[in-house]
């Protein structure tokens, strides 16, 4: 549009170009870009001719007297809102002819949209939401061509959105000062009318409304009440059926969500040996007559619309529950001192209440009188019950025993029950391994089997037997596992029978011994340290290694003759005695009651001081050693040094036997344990027994004090435990020491020799 002066006609050259002058002829653009790209409204308002700032509500002004600007921007999400009614026709109700549905009409001004909806009513019967879907509607005919605008919307008129009236009552706030400002009045609110059929279905008698189930507040109700129980003491008198009793029962009811947990209180004339539980925690019904059917109690129903006839059906949620049963449950309520409560067949009567239960009923219910009632008489009251094992069906040979007994308690297969006490207390616990090592040797007619070695473990966290064979070299027996793991019965003794087979313990373990496994006769002939030491420790579970009880038993024999054994016995020179000579008198006084195993503890207990000759030094272990890693061609002294180092973090250069030994086996050193064993008691201690690893490494060194290759022995045989027993035998007993534990100076009744109270002061 071209400026011109009005007073000069509209004719070519009387008009003015607008562009004279102009240098920037670019568009004001609404849009512009924020970072690369992305497109954004950017609304730039400019003061216009009369100095305000403002571009809003253009449809207000004159026109020109501000900017204009496309509706969707300026009435962006404004709605005019207006409440409505219509009337639809009930033909099949009698006495309603129609009912009154309220709606909300929304009118949209940025596109000039309407959409209908109805707000939902609980229960209305019918379906609610939106009527009419946003669009433009057009006007009624003959008027067709035109649309609904805003001036057609108003408080009081009727419009028709295809075929049905609508009448406006009233709007909100926003759309009555809106139209107000736009110059259009508003009337006053209209009474929106009565509703016949809801009235009708109000009253009493032609038709009630019906509502689903209403779920109770079980949550606020678990707040208030959590950890509160009301406890009554009841009876249920069982004496007039066969093996019945008295039952003296615990009745708790739980306030939180009315359930009854029913327990049993022992008495003396109860035949069960723990409580129980009489009745789980659960609601309990007053009326029983039945088991409950699968789903009866479910809490809603399932219903098929379409019948079973249709393919998949239709299963939808019965919200009214028609063919739900109710069923009464016990409350707080039916529960007082005196009453009779059902539970499934069996009458249990209340006669008394805690001090809880009894201020509970006194604030809720004004009671204030709570007195017990009496117990009926008890009749197995004073009668001594015997209690009875149950019997087994005699071991038919399948089996372990207690393997073939667990299945005949119960029918489920279950594994046998273990003594878990015993195994967690008796089980290996760093270097104690509670297991008793004995050589051992076959006694049998064959001579071929005489000469032959075994290790006979006994494992005391389940009391089994394990024999292993050590075969000599050139015998023609391997080394190998004699006898597997498990218990073994004594024999002599009834197999099939119900009651467990004896077997043997740890007390039937001590040198001397005889062991009858699978029809082989062994005889115990030595032991490790570990198992003397464990047994002296525990001297009054084994009497073999009881010092106190063998010494008492040697007084009471050697009392009547003490002077002529002393005499006999006392060594001339020397204040020690042979093993076998003292071994020897004591035999010849206590016969077969005394063993190599008693005579063992004794020279344990008195030894004289021998020095034993190492039977391998450190510098034959070292060549045994090195000519084993030489045949297994290993040389990583660096990777060696390397773990040792990474194992000492504060450089000490010692570490414990411990970790040496696991440092060792990391690396994958080709040598047996026995000889690592060895390796670590000769290497260098510190004062704490910590190893200096330094000379673990020089020990494996092969530059470092060459020694030559030594022949091929039986590692596991020479340095193992049996080799010991051989070698360390005390052969010589401390005379002195002997005699003054058994304390019997007083036998003399004349004045001892001087040798004879030198000895019998013992050393000091």
């Amino acid at each position: 549009m071209t400026l011109r002066c009005p007073d000069l006609p509209f004719l070519p050259g009387f008009t003015f170009n607008p562009m004279l002058g102009k240098t920037k002829f670019n568009m004001d653009p609404k849009f512009d870009f924020i970072g690369d790209g992305v497109p954004a409204l950017v609304e730039k308002v400019k003061p216009n001719m009369f100095g305000s700032l403002s571009d809003k509500y253009p449809s207000i002004y004159p026109r020109g007297e501000v900017m204009e600007l496309p509706p969707w921007i300026a009435f962006d999400k404004q709605i005019l809102c207006f409440d409505a009614f219509f009337q639809e026709t009930l033909q099949e109700v009698r006495g309603a002819p129609f009912q009154v549905r309220r709606v909300k009409i929304y009118f949209f001004l940025e596109d000039g949209t309407i959409q209908v909806t109805e707000p939902k009513v609980e229960n209305s019967g019918i379906a609610q939401g939106t009527l009419i879907c946003r669009h433009r509607i057009r006007l009624p005919t003959p008027m067709d061509d035109n649309f609904y605008e805003m001036i057609d919307l108003n408080v009081g008129r009727e419009v028709e959105f295809y075929g049905r009236i609508f009448k406006i009552t009233n709007c909100d706030k926003f759309t009555r000062n809106f139209l107000n400002r736009c110059g259009i009045s508003v009337p006053d609110p209209l009474n929106t009318p009565e509703d016949p059929y809801l009235g009708l279905r109000d009253k009493e008698n032609p038709i009630r409304r019906k509502t689903g189930n209403k779920e109770e507040d079980a949550l606020g109700k678990f707040l208030k009440n959590d950890r509160k129980v009301l406890r009554f003491y009841g009876y249920w008198d069982d004496q007039d059926t066969d093996f019945g009793y008295l039952h003296r029962l615990e009745i708790l009811y739980y306030l939180a969500d009315d359930t009854i947990e029913i327990r049993e209180v022992l008495t003396e004339s109860c035949t069960k040996t723990s409580s129980f539980i009489f009745l789980q925690r659960a609601k309990l019904p007053k009326i029983y007559t039945e088991l409950p059917s699968p789903g009866a109690n479910c809490t809603s129903t399932v219903l098929n619309v379409l019948g079973s006839g249709l393919q998949g059906g239709r299963y939808i949620k019965d919200p009214l529950a028609c063919g739900l049963e109710i069923t009464e449950f016990y409350h707080e309520k039916d529960l007082f001192i005196g009453s009779v409560i059902n539970c499934y067949g069996r009458k249990i009567v209340l006669h008394d209440c805690d001090p809880f239960t009894k201020q509970y009923y006194g604030v809720k219910y004004g009671l204030n009188t709570f007195e017990p009632l009496a117990l009926p008489e008890d009749r197995q009251a004073g009668v001594k019950i015997e209690k009875q094992e149950r019997e087994l069906p005699p071991w038919n040979g399948y089996g372990s025993f207690e393997d073939s007994a667990q299945n005949c308690i119960t029918v489920e297969p279950k594994a046998p029950h273990r003594d878990f006490k015993k195994f967690l207390h008796l089980d290996r616990i760093g270097m104690d391994s509670h297991i008793l090592r004995f050589q051992a040797r076959m006694v049998s007619k064959i001579p071929e089997n005489c000469t032959r070695g075994f290790v006979i473990s006994y494992y005391l966290a389940d009391d089994t037997i394990a024999v292993f064979e050590h075969g000599k070299r050139n015998s023609g027996f391997d080394s190998k596992q004699f006898f597997g793991r498990q218990s073994i019965a004594l024999p002599g003794q009834e197999i099939f029978t119900s009651k467990p087979p004896k077997t043997y313990t740890s007390q039937d373990m001590y040198v001397g011994g005889t062991l009858i496994i699978n029809s082989f006769k062994f005889e115990l002939i030595n032991a490790d340290e570990y198992a003397f030491r464990y047994m002296e420790i525990y001297a009054h579970q084994y009497p073999k290694s009881n010092i106190k009880m063998i010494m008492g038993k040697i007084r009471n024999k050697l009392r009547p003759t003490y002077k002529d054994f002393v005499a006999e016995n006392m060594p001339k020179e020397a204040t020690t005695i042979p093993y076998t000579t003292l071994q020897s008198k004591l035999i010849d006084i206590l016969g077969d009651d005394f063993t190599e195993h008693e005579m063992i503890t004794i020279s344990r207990a008195f030894p004289a001081p021998v020095a034993f000759p190492e039977k391998y030094d450190r510098k034959e272990i070292r060549a045994i050693a090195l000519t084993e890693l030489k045949r297994g061609l290993w040389d990583d002294l660096v990777r060696l040094k390397e773990y040792f180092v990474m194992r000492d973090p504060e450089k000490r250069g010692v570490l414990t036997k411990k970790e040496c030994y696991t440092v060792i086996r990391g690396c994958r050193l080709p040598l047996e344990k026995e000889i690592i064993e060895k390796i670590l008691e000769v290497i260098q201690k510190d004062e704490q027994s910590n190893l200096y690893y330094e000379d673990i490494i020089n020990f494996f060194n092969r530059e470092i004090c060459k020694l030559p290759d030594v022949a091929p022995i039986n590692i596991k045989h020479e340095l193992s435990c049996i080799a010991d027993m051989e070698y360390k035998m005390s052969p010589l007993i401390d005379w002195c020491a002997f005699n003054k534990y058994l304390d019997l100076e007083d036998v003399f009744k004349e004045p001892p020799s001087d040798n004879t109270i030198q000895c019998l002061k013992g050393k000091q």
